[in-house]
C-alpha cells in the first residue's frame, strides 16, 4: 500500500490537511508507505494581496473550526509562485532528512510566523534550525538544477493528475487499485478508502494461496 501527498508549502489547505496526513500514517504504519511530493501552485492558485489571503484564512479556518488564523505575512504580491520554501523542502529530504521536519517548520514559519518564505535567506534558515542542516549546504543544495528538475517534474505528476486542489492524496495498492482524494482534509475518507484497498489485497492474497496462477491456455 502507497500513499502520496502532494502539497506547495504555502497552501493553507495543506496546514489544514496535516492533522489527517499524520493519523494516516501513525495508524498504517508498517503496513503502507508514505510519501510527500511538491506540487507547485501557479498564479491562479496564490493571494494577489494580503487582505485577499487574509479573507481566505477567515473562511477556511472557520470551516476546518481551526482556534487560530493563519498569518498572511509570507504574501508578496506580484510573485507568480514560491519556489524558495518549496526548494528547500526538497533539498533538505536530498540531504537526508527524509521525514517531515523541513517541510512543517517552512510552513509554521510562513504561515503561523508571517515570515517572508519567498526569499530563500528566509526558508533556509527555517529549515536549518528545524533539521540541524548546514545553512550554507543546505542554500547551495536548494539551488542545483536537480532539485529544480525534481520539484518541476512532481508538479507536472500532478497536473497529468488533472485535479487542481492541494493538498491532493493518491492511494494505491499492490493490486493496481487507485483512489485520489484532491481538496480533502479529513481523515475518515481516506481511512476508510485505504481499509477497503488492504481488503481487496488481502483476498487476492488468499485466492494465490488456494488456486495459485491461472491455468495454462
Amino acid at each position: 500500500m502507497k500513499a502520496i501527498y502532494y502539497l506547495d508549502l504555502v497552501s493553507s489547505w495543506c496546514v489544514w490537511a496535516e492533522p489527517a496526513w499524520a493519523e494516516l500514517k501513525r495508524r498504517y504504519a508498517g503496513v503502507a508507505e508514505f510519501e510527500w511530493r511538491i506540487a507547485l501552485m501557479d498564479e491562479s492558485g496564490l493571494p494577489s494581496s494580503r487582505a485577499k489571503c487574509d479573507w481566505f484564512y477567515r473562511r477556511s479556518g472557520i470551516i476546518v473550526r481551526s482556534p487560530f488564523m493563519l498569518h498572511s505575512g509570507w504574501v508578496e504580491p506580484g510573485r507568480t509562485e514560491y519556489l524558495a520554501p518549496n526548494l528547500v523542502a526538497e533539498a533538505a529530504r536530498d540531504l537526508g532528512v527524509s521525514d517531515d521536519r523541513a517541510r512543517l517548520a517552512l510552513a509554521h514559519a510562513a504561515m503561523r510566523e508571517g515570515r517572508p518564505v519567498g526569499q530563500l535567506d528566509v526558508s533556509v534558515e527555517a529549515a536549518a534550525a528545524a533539521t540541524g542542516l548546514d545553512p550554507d549546504l543546505l542554500r547551495a543544495h536548494a539551488k542545483t538544477e536537480g532539485v529544480l528538475k525534481q520539484v518541476r517534474d512532481t508538479t507536472e505528476e500532478f497536473r497529468a493528475l488533472r485535479v487542481s486542489q492541494r493538498p491532493t492524496f493518491v492511494l494505491e495498492n499492490a493490486i493496481g487499485d487507485r483512489a485520489v482524494f484532491s481538496g480533502l482534509v479529513a481523515v475518515e475518507p481516506m481511512a476508510a478508502t485505504i481499509e477497503a484497498m488492504l481488503a481487496d489485497a488481502r483476498a487476492y492474497t488468499s485466492w494465490n494461496a488456494h488456486f495459485g496462477g491461472p491455468p495454462p491456455e
